[in-house]
């Protein structure tokens, strides 16, 4: 990201062409190293110093590498059985330990880094990353690695590559889902950009027809299935401290625009959401 801009209708912003390896070396290296010093109590932070010395430095992409991405909090719409009210069922991921972001810790799912995978400027939103993510991490899609010079296919995003969940909301379902950015926000502990989601599909039929065919990929050590429905659960899932700060911006932000879209399904908790001017 090299720019942005808060409007009364959203959040305007401007990216360029970064290089992953360029991060994975230099910034990404911040959090662990933050989080060992105060393990240990040392107080010297020379890569913080020199990348991250002030919040102005956050608020200013354009004058650093900063990297980030869209995370979505996924919600299926199931229908009531029995004494058991019609809920959504809630998607949380424990980040597997391979993965470089946030490994072994929770969060939602999807969750990506903002990337082309063709052309830049076709690929420029960031609901395209999402939407890519969505396919790669719950609906079996071959995930498209853009590190590697071995890719061969030319448009990933063709309607033809399309797997089976994702063809079925966009093809007999496409008012039965919903896409939409909830926040966006900077991370002050690893200066990443973050564009909180929420992905609702409010078509009771997909599970029935599709859900046997969502599942993670390796990026998951697991999935948990939380209702709606329960508010105690949600309560004390909000509080667990193995969130990772993105994953618990995006939860929260996701679970109060769904109730939103549908009181009726959703139990939410009392949640205080704190925002710096």
């Amino acid at each position: 990201m090299t720019g942005w801009e808060s409007r009364p209708d959203g959040v305007r912003t401007s990216f360029a062409k970064g290089s992953f390896a360029q991060y994975a070396l230099t910034v990404d290296l911040l959090e662990a190293k933050t989080l060992a010093a105060v393990q240990t109590g040392g107080e010297a932070l020379p890569l913080r110093d020199l990348m991250l010395p002030t919040v102005d430095s956050v608020l200013d992409p354009g004058s650093r590498n900063c990297m980030g991405g869209a995370l979505a909090l996924t919600a299926f719409a199931r229908p009531a059985q029995g004494t058991r009210p019609a809920y959504f069922a809630l998607l949380i991921q424990e980040r597997g330990a391979k993965v470089l972001n946030a490994s072994r810790r929770l969060a939602v799912i999807p969750k990506c880094f903002h990337e082309p995978t063709s052309e830049p400027t076709w690929d420029v939103s960031v609901g395209t990353s999402l939407a890519r993510e969505l396919e790669e991490e719950l609906f079996g899609k071959p995930e498209v690695d853009t590190t590697l010079d071995t890719r061969r296919t030319v448009d990933p995003m063709h309607p033809d590559l399309l797997p089976g969940p994702m063809r079925y909301l966009t093809e007999t379902s496409p008012a039965g889902w919903s896409m939409e950015c909830t926040g966006f926000g900077f991370n002050l502990l690893t200066g990443n950009y973050e564009f909180p989601c929420l992905v609702a599909v409010h078509d009771e039929g997909f599970w029935h027809r599709c859900g046997g065919d969502v599942e993670s990929n390796w990026e998951s050590e697991r999935i948990t299935l939380v209702s709606s429905q329960d508010q105690a659960g949600l309560r004390s899932l909000a509080r667990k401290p193995a969130w990772s700060d993105e994953g618990l911006f995006a939860f929260v932000l996701g679970l109060r625009r769904l109730h939103e879209l549908h009181p009726e399904r959703v139990a939410l908790p009392h949640l205080e959401i704190g925002f710096t001017q």
